[in-house]
């Protein structure tokens, strides 16, 4: 793999088949890149960069060309779907994501729809177009990695998280039936991505963790629902699981995820790679709060070089970078890598 560029190196890892004994790891961001310092070096704002193509892309580009991570990673937020089926949205401003304010399915039991016009509705169109931009721009040489959102999430975003929890204890046929048709919804959407330009797509899913379900309904109602997804999408596909992961990542190195990326809830590496096997990639899992966002680029290092000796598989921020995150602190994740393989 000496000779490979970044994104043979991003899939060769993912595929299992690589890197070399001693030979770099990747390191990039599954999750979301943009930050005030890169907009403001691009020019390409939030909100707006939420809904322009040629913004989204640019901003994602930046997270390479100005900060040195291995991918490019796009869009910035976790509405998309949620917004193309009937939430409202807030689009919020330069250091604060968009966060939906209103849940269509709140009362009563209507279950949704799929779309006839799906890929027509909202931002998606944006998001598929900037795709195809960053793929023109990059051709083969950069991975691009596009967020979507989990079927948990859109079915919490449109009952209510109040009401997908009690629903889940109380009326569980109905939770199946909004899974079932949400989860038809995230494959069109993420088959669409890999089509338009991603090589690989990545499911934050922050209402499945073990903080917030039980492992009898996680493997009841989630595992099902992954096990589908990662059936029916065509490429690489990747989980991001809040919070401490340790309990489920047997079960979710068996649905067919080439990569889990952990929050740095997940203390013990060793073990979290045991439990995984040789099934999937471990990703992660530098603090983005503690670290990356409020440290010094010296403790990036630090936490990095750790991460690296717990043998993390794809060294990467532990969740979404923070708006206001110093441009710096970025450099030095990369920095950490290359002075560890030095």
């Amino acid at each position: 793999m000496k000779n490979s560029n970044l994104k043979d190196r991003f899939l060769d890892t993912l595929l299992g088949k690589g890197p070399d004994p001693g030979e770099k790891i990747p390191v990039l961001s599954v999750t979301q890149t943009g930050t005030v310092d890169l907009m403001k070096k691009t020019g390409a704002f939030w909100p707006e960069a939420h809904s322009n193509p040629e913004k989204m892309a640019t901003l994602a580009l930046a997270a390479h060309e100005i900060t040195g991570l291995e991918a490019a990673r796009y869009p910035y937020c976790v509405t998309v779907l949620s917004e193309a089926l009937g939430c409202k949205v807030r689009k919020g401003s330069q250091a604060l994501q968009p966060y939906v304010i209103s849940h269509p399915l709140e009362v009563g039991k209507r279950v949704p729809e799929i779309p006839e016009d799906l890929l027509n509705r909202g931002r998606i169109p944006t998001v598929l177009e900037a795709g195809r931009l960053l793929k023109t721009k990059t051709g083969d040489s950069l991975p691009l990695i596009a967020g979507i959102e989990s079927p948990a999430s859109i079915t919490t975003k449109l009952m209510g998280g109040d009401k997908y929890m009690k629903c889940l204890l109380k009326d569980p046929a109905y939770v199946r039936e909004c899974l079932a048709v949400n989860t038809e919804i995230v494959i069109e959407y993420a088959n669409a991505l890999l089509d338009s330009g991603a090589d690989a797509v990545c499911m934050p899913d922050g209402v499945s963790s073990p903080e917030l379900l039980s492992p009898a309904l996680f493997e009841n109602f989630i595992k099902p629902v992954y096990g589908k997804f990662c059936r029916e999408v065509n490429g690489i596909k990747i989980i991001h699981m809040c919070g401490d992961a340790t309990p489920f990542l047997k079960t979710l190195s068996e649905c067919g995820f080439a990569g889990i990326s952990v929050e740095e809830k997940v203390r013990d590496l060793k073990r979290a790679k045991e439990e995984i096997g040789k099934g999937a990639i471990l990703i992660g899992n530098v603090s983005t709060a503690s670290t990356l966002l409020s440290g010094t680029p010296r403790e990036v290092k630090a936490e990095a070089k750790s991460c690296l000796e717990g043998g993390i598989g794809i060294l990467a921020p532990g969740c979404g970078i923070a708006p206001l995150t110093p441009v710096e602190n970025m450099r030095a994740l990369v920095e950490a890598r290359n002075e560890y393989y030095s």
